[in-house]
C-alpha cells in the first residue's frame, strides 16, 4: 500500500483530508509512543532504586542519543527542531526520574543563558538564576542531584570558580553544551555543566584540568592555546594565573604541563575537576561532518 508520502511526489497527490489524516495517526502514534516511554521509565525507576546509585543525568548516554539522532536525521523539518524535541523529552523524564533544578550563571547575558536551559532541559525543570558561577556551584555542591550551567569562557571577574571542584567530595563539570555544534545553533552559547554523575555514566573523552601556574605569560597561552581550550584568570597567591584546561584526546595533562614549564612557568598545582564528550560538529544544512571537533 503506498504512502501518503509517496503519492505526495507522484503527479496525483492523495486529497488534504487524506493527508489530514495521515497526521492525524502520526501524532497519534507518537503520543503513543510518548506515553509508552513513559511506562518504561516507571519500570526504570523501580531496576534503578534496586540495581543502581547516583545522578539520573547520564552524560555519555545523552552526547550519544544526540549525535545518533544528527547522524539519521533528514527531511524537511530542521535539525534546530528536532533536537529541542529530543531534548525537553530527555529531560522532562530525567526529571520525572528524579527531581533536580537548573542553576544557571546570567553573568555572560541573560537571554543567552536563558535560551541554553529551556532549550536544552525545557520548561518543567525548575531554572534558579545567580550573578557569578561561585554561587552556581555552591548551590550544586548543597543539593543532591541539581545541575549547574557556567559559560565555557572567562568572565571578567569571576575568578577561578572551577577551584571549588578540586575536592573529591565536590561536583565536577559532567557535559559541555550544546553536544551538537554549528553556526546557527538557536542555543548556541557554550556552557559547561557541573554537577554529580555516577562514575559510570560520565563521558570521557574530554578531561578538564584545574592549573595553577606561576610565570604566566603570552608564550605559554599560545603554546597551550594551539594544543587546548583554555580559560585563564590572575591568580595573586602564585604570582601567575588559574587556568581551566579542557585536554584532548592524545594529548593529556602532561603534555600541557611540560609545555607551560618550556615557555617560563612553574605549575604549582594541578586536579582533575570535570570530564566531558567531545563536541560534535554539523553542517549549517545539518549534515555531520564526520570528524568530532573539540
Amino acid at each position: 500500500m503506498a504512502t501518503a508520502m509517496s503519492q505526495s511526489k507522484s503527479p496525483n497527490p492523495p486529497p488534504l483530508s487524506e493527508l489530514r489524516r495521515d497526521i492525524d495517526r502520526i501524532d497519534e502514534a507518537m503520543h503513543r509512543l510518548l506515553m509508552e516511554r513513559g511506562e518504561i521509565i516507571e519500570a526504570l525507576i523501580a531496576a534503578k532504586r534496586a540495581q543502581e546509585t547516583g545522578s539520573s543525568f547520564r552524560p555519555a548516554r545523552e552526547a550519544d542519543m544526540m549525535r545518533r539522532l544528527v547522524e539519521r536525521h533528514h527531511g524537511l523539518l530542521p535539525l534546530d527542531t528536532v533536537e529541542s524535541m529530543w531534548r525537553v523529552i530527555i529531560s522532562t523524564f530525567t526529571f520525572v526520574q528524579a527531581p533536580f533544578c537548573v542553576h544557571a550563571d546570567l553573568s555572560a547575558g541573560d537571554a543567552l543563558v536563558r535560551d541554553s536551559a529551556r532549550f536544552h532541559f525545557g520548561f518543567t525543570v525548575p531554572f534558579v538564576a545567580h550573578m557569578g558561577a561561585a554561587s552556581v556551584v555552591a548551590a550544586v555542591s548543597a543539593s543532591k542531584g541539581d545541575l549547574g550551567l557556567v559559560p565555557a569562557f572567562g568572565m571578567p571577574g569571576a575568578g577561578a570558580w572551577w577551584d571549588a571542584l578540586e575536592f573529591d567530595s565536590a561536583p565536577k563539570i559532567i557535559a559541555r553544551l550544546p553536544f551538537v555544534d554549528r553556526a546557527d545553533h538557536p542555543a548556541g552559547l557554550p556552557v559547561f555543566v557541573v554537577s554529580r554523575a555516577a562514575s559510570d555514566a560520565m563521558a570521557r573523552e574530554v578531561e578538564v584540568w584545574s592549573i595553577r601556574v606561576s610565570g604566566w605569560n603570552a608564550r605559554a597561552a599560545k603554546e597551550i592555546g594551539e594544543m587546548a581550550e583554555v580559560i585563564a584568570v590572575p591568580d595573586q597567591a602564585f604570582d601567575g594565573a588559574g587556568l581551566l584546561v579542557s585536554v584532548l584526546p592524545g594529548n593529556g595533562v602532561a603534555t600541557i604541563t611540560d609545555a607551560l614549564i618550556r615557555a617560563g612557568g612553574s605549575v604549582r598545582a594541578t586536579a582533575l575537576v570535570g570530564t566531558h564528550a567531545r563536541r560534535y560538529s554539523v553542517t549549517r544544512g545539518g549534515e555531520a561532518r564526520g570528524e568530532r571537533l573539540r
